[in-house]
């Protein structure tokens, strides 16, 4: 059970990172000082005053330069592979009563893959709102992500295995939406490609 706790928690953190990169380290932080985490060997420099500064900043201007208009779409194209390492990175750093080897699998496959597939459906959906609303729809979207990332990452520090169902139906259902939209698009564009 405690192994289940361990990796809820992980991919509960990891996966916050698919919707802001340093909210889910900000909270592995702050719930580390208070004695609420314990941090696998090597990251307890996250729980350093130091780190705890440095993050706080960087949640800040993370959060706030998405709501740029002309920033959000750009820094989407940065924060989807930095999403992959902060996912497996929160992951590893939380994973407890593994091994080494199969901590940093688990973290490599499951954190930076929970991650990614919903940075890459937040990238999909900002996109969209772009291009259907000019951008004026964007900050609606920041909102959420920003909420969905403290959320997320409090529920992995409360309630690990609720966060664990929480996540696999995030990424179940981000997968399945953004397979169907990549694959209609695709096809509009052979349907158009044979008509010219």
């Amino acid at each position: 059970m405690e192994v289940l706790m361990s990796v809820g928690l992980g991919l509960g953190l990891a996966a916050a990172c698919g919707f802001r990169v340093f909210v889910p380290f900000l909270a592995m932080s702050i719930a580390s000082r208070a004695g609420h985490l314990d941090l696998s060997e090597r990251f307890d420099w996250i729980a350093s005053d130091v780190a705890l500064g440095v993050l706080a900043l960087a949640t800040v201007l993370e959060i706030g330069s998405y709501y740029v208009p002309w920033l959000d779409n750009l820094l989407d194209t940065v924060a989807t592979p930095a999403a992959v390492v902060a996912g497996t990175v929160a992951a590893a750093a939380t994973f407890q009563g593994t091994s080494p080897l199969l901590g940093w699998t688990l973290a490599a496959i499951g954190g930076g893959g929970a991650a990614g597939v919903l940075q890459t459906g937040t990238t999909l959906l900002r996109g969209l709102s772009s291009i259907s609303t000019a951008g004026f729809g964007n900050p609606i979207l920041s909102t959420a992500e920003a909420g969905g990332a403290a959320s997320l990452a409090s529920l992995a520090l409360l309630l690990p295995l609720v966060a664990l169902l929480v996540v696999m139906t995030l990424v179940l259902t981000t997968g399945v939406k953004t397979a169907r939209f990549l694959g209609a698009r695709e096809q509009r564009r052979s349907e158009m490609h044979r008509a010219a």
